[in-house]
């Protein structure tokens, strides 16, 4: 007769693993952001891995991160991330892993660029460093000069 081993004893089974997506699944999200970034004129933003996917950061500080494909997490107050979620459910979201955390997920598909720009430009404006910021505000702020005759 085969020993039985107590239940008490026994290992739980590991759950199964996520498959990752891959850097194709992700390509279509990272570089519609990015191609955001770059007609928003936002200085200092560069690509870096977080986490084993494509994020963006400004000045080394995290912006931006495309979670899964479709899930864009985005860095904003955490008051204004309560507004969203309450305003815009289907588009901001969070899961338990960022609540309490000043970063909203968004869904991509169902954002326009406009209101992806607008919240980009506020987590840039949130974690760009000071001197940047006014390097943006000065572009902005220039005014074209008249030509001489």
């Amino acid at each position: 007769m085969a020993k039985s081993t107590p239940a008490s004893k026994t290992k739980p089974k590991a759950k199964a693993a996520l498959p990752k997506a891959s850097a194709r699944d992700l390509s279509r999200d990272v570089a519609r952001v990015k191609k955001l970034i770059a007609a928003a004129k936002l200085p200092g933003v560069e690509e870096a891995p977080s986490y084993g996917m494509p994020s963006l950061k400004v000045a080394g500080k995290f912006l931006a991160r495309v979670r899964e494909p479709g899930v864009l997490v985005v860095m904003c107050n955490l008051e204004e991330k309560e507004f969203l979620m309450q305003m815009n459910g289907d588009i901001y979201f969070e899961t338990d892993h960022y609540k309490g955390w000043p970063a909203v997920l968004v869904r991509l598909p169902k954002i326009d660029d406009a209101e992806l720009t607008h919240r980009l430009q506020v987590a840039w404006r949130r974690q760009a460093p000071k001197k940047l910021q006014k390097s943006l505000a000065g572009v902005s702020a220039a005014k074209p000069r008249a030509k001489k005759k």
